[in-house]
């Protein structure tokens, strides 16, 4: 067999979207790999990956076996009293089975499957050339790439997600014959469209990437990605400033360049008046540049664009660049000039006529509700609320300003600056701000406590209009974002430390929509409860451990989080896993028995040593732990529980639960209940047991 040796496969096209590479080069791995993988060819993942730049999608895999290994077939034939007569003698169809599998009747094997004994044709076939069925394993990488859309081009039947050029196929020093979206492979590789347009000879997969670098392009993604951000690091460095880099951002230049050059550029100041999250918006998201962040932590005059090419005139590079930002920095001025003109009090007036939704009214509608939900919270919170109301009435009207008609993102950020305009507190101005906080995954709550509670009313109304006027999601379908509301709102509450009736303010906010609608405050939230379930999955929560907190429903999910985190410690003890199976027991114990349980222990009927004991110890467990509820220390309880261990496991090692006697039998359901109650009164523990 000859020596393994390192696989090249490059597919060369027109720029591929920036976006979509990381994802298709994967993609496109993946595939190769699977395919390598169905055909048992051996190959070393260690040094596998997948390479890709703009033009480019390759895959390198080093140790790639020259051949299958040898291939067993199996044909399965007839069963045992189908392929031998009653006297154990071969049947005219065993004979023809192994006639046409080219076997003796001697040679066939037998094994057992659904349909019981049966005779079965083994034999071996050579493995096939890796070589040859390279063409076939690119080809079916390929057709599965997640391409919504694939292209056409010339009068070629062939599609993909651009055009492709040129095709790359090497196992070893050697070029696999293959034609593959009408290109036959080669060892020819194409460098840099400007700086290196001629082809690229491969000596072998090896030479990859030291060969296309030489051609000025960076082929390995990671090389590339830090070199654009040391380029940037440096660019901003000579601005005296720090560049503002998104990892998104960072990524999707990353699939624009295969040869990257930072051009540090630069904007009149007069634009800086303008709110730098409008200028940041249009540089990042319309440009692709990266804007320099000063010394004070404020928007600079400078940015930084990366360039695909060493230009011989960075100067002209640079014009090109600052000539394309002016025009949109100047309609980004003249909106919030004309905004400021306006003013905040004009704008709210005209969310009258802007519908929120048909059934819920419009936006004005929204904010009086939203600013009654506020203004009720803030003072039962301590908060001021004179402050929650106003800034509520106003935390909608940006919307009819003409920066965030073209800034959509700016929501809230846009009336920030105009409630300051205005002359407003900086808290109001804040919490018009932060009331859209979170706005993605990730991302942080409010950070003032004006701006929780506008954050929290907000949500309320939301989710109580979304349920009542039918909106509520189904399966990937969410028009209003609910889940993302949902889970806003608990967070906001949770890290906020808030200690709010949930239910009782989804009533409130139900009973505050348009007459006729109605919604279900329980379903509500138990809605926005299990949003949680993935929030605490990530902080190291079990599903069990969820559950045994939400069994117990918690009107404050504040509270529900201290029971949840008591829960997630008492897991830890090494008394848990038996206190909870002896819940679990004791739980299906209560639920068999038939008529009423006695509210009390009567000691006179306790005669065995085991029962009074374990009656002590819950007498004095209960007397520890009930101001430990009153505090609501949770971690505390289940700490003083779990040294009921011994006397619970004793308990049901010597003594009969359901005894003969009723008034005996009631007596030990009683002492078990008051057990059971009392773990319960942070979580049902009984959900811990393992099933």
């Amino acid at each position: 067999m000859a020596t393994p040796a390192s696989l090249l496969v490059e597919i060369g096209t027109e720029e591929l979207p920036p976006k979509a590479l990381p994802d298709l080069a994967r993609a496109f791995f993946d595939g190769v790999l699977a395919g390598l993988d169905k055909r048992g060819i051996a190959y070393q993942r260690e040094g596998a990956r997948p390479w890709y730049s703009p033009r480019r999608l390759a895959v390198f895999v080093p140790g790639v076996a020259s051949e299958q290994p040898t291939q067993t077939l199996e044909v399965l034939g007839p069963t045992l009293n189908i392929g031998l007569s009653a006297d154990g003698q071969p049947t005219p169809a065993l004979l023809g089975f192994a006639n046409k599998n080219g076997v003796t009747i001697e040679q066939l094997a037998k094994i057992t499957d659904g349909k019981g004994e049966r005779f079965v044709a083994r034999r071996e076939k050579p493995g096939a050339a890796t070589a040859m069925l390279l063409p076939e394993i690119v080809s079916e990488a390929l057709k599965v790439l997640p391409v919504p859309k694939p292209m056409r081009w010339g009068s070629r039947d062939y599609a993909f997600v651009r055009p492709a050029h040129w095709l790359v196929l090497m196992l070893g020093d050697q070029v696999v014959e293959a034609e593959i979206l009408g290109l036959k492979a080669d060892r020819m590789s194409r460098g840099h469209r400007f700086h290196a347009p001629k082809p690229v000879w491969l000596s072998r997969p090896e030479d990859y990437v030291d060969a296309l670098r030489s051609a000025f392009v960076l082929v390995d993604p990671d090389e590339r990605r830090a070199r654009i951000s040391a380029e940037i690091a440096a660019a901003a460095a000579r601005a005296e400033g720090i560049a503002q880099v998104p990892a998104a951002l960072l990524e999707e230049v990353n699939g624009l360049v295969e040869w990257p050059k930072a051009v540090l550029c630069s904007f009149e100041s007069e634009f800086l008046r303008v709110p730098q999250e409008a200028l940041i918006s249009t540089m990042e998201a319309n440009q692709k540049f990266f804007p320099v962040i000063n010394r004070e932590h404020r928007l600079s005059e400078h940015f930084i664009g990366i360039a695909n090419i060493e230009s011989k005139d960075e100067a002209e590079v640079r014009k090109g660049y600052e000539r394309v930002i002016r025009p949109r920095f100047a309609d980004a001025q003249f909106f919030f000039d004309e905004d400021c003109k306006q003013g905040l009090e004009s704008m709210r007036a005209g969310l009258a006529s802007v519908t929120y939704q048909q059934k819920l009214g419009s936006y004005a509608d929204k904010s009086a509700r939203v600013a009654n939900l506020a203004e009720t919270i803030a003072t039962q919170l301590g908060i001021d609320p004179v402050q929650a109301r106003r800034a509520a009435e106003l935390s909608k009207a940006d919307l009819q300003s003409r920066l965030v008609g073209e800034f959509p993102e700016l929501q809230g950020i846009a009336g920030r600056y105009y409630a300051s305009h205005a002359g407003l507190s900086g808290e109001i101005a804040d919490a018009i701000d932060h009331a859209y906080m979170p706005r993605f995954s990730g991302d942080a709550i409010a950070p003032s406590k004006l701006g929780q509670v506008l954050a929290i009313a907000e949500r309320l109304d939301t989710l109580a209009g979304g349920f009542a006027a039918g909106l509520k999601p189904t399966g990937s379908k969410d028009p209003f974002a609910l889940r993302r509301h949902a889970l806003g709102l608990a967070r906001t509450l949770i890290e906020g430390e808030f200690e709010l009736d949930l239910h009782a303010r989804l009533d409130l906010a139900i009973r505050q929509l348009p007459v006729g609608l109605m919604a279900d405050a329980r379903e509500t939230h138990d809605f926005v409860l299990d949003r949680l379930r993935g929030y605490y999955a990530e902080r190291g929560f079990t599903g069990a451990q969820f559950d045994a907190v939400a069994e117990f429903k918690p009107a404050s999910l504040l509270d529900f989080d201290r029971r949840l985190k008591a829960i997630g410690e008492f897991a830890n003890l090494p008394e848990a896993e038996a206190l909870a199976a002896a819940n679990k027991r004791i739980r299906n114990i209560l639920k068999k028995v038939e008529g009423g349980i006695p509210a009390q222990v009567e000691a006179g009927l306790l005669a065995e040593t085991a029962e009074r004991d374990l009656n002590t110890a819950v007498d004095a467990a209960i007397a520890d732990t009930d101001p430990m509820l009153a505090a609501r220390d949770y971690i505390g309880v289940l700490k003083r529980l779990a040294a009921l261990r011994l006397p619970v496991d004793a308990f049901f090692d010597g003594v009969m639960v359901m005894a003969e006697d009723p008034a005996v039998r009631g007596n030990r359901l009683a002492l078990l209940k008051r057990l059971a109650d009392r773990f319960a009164a942070v979580a049902e523990v009984a959900l811990l047991a393992q099933a």
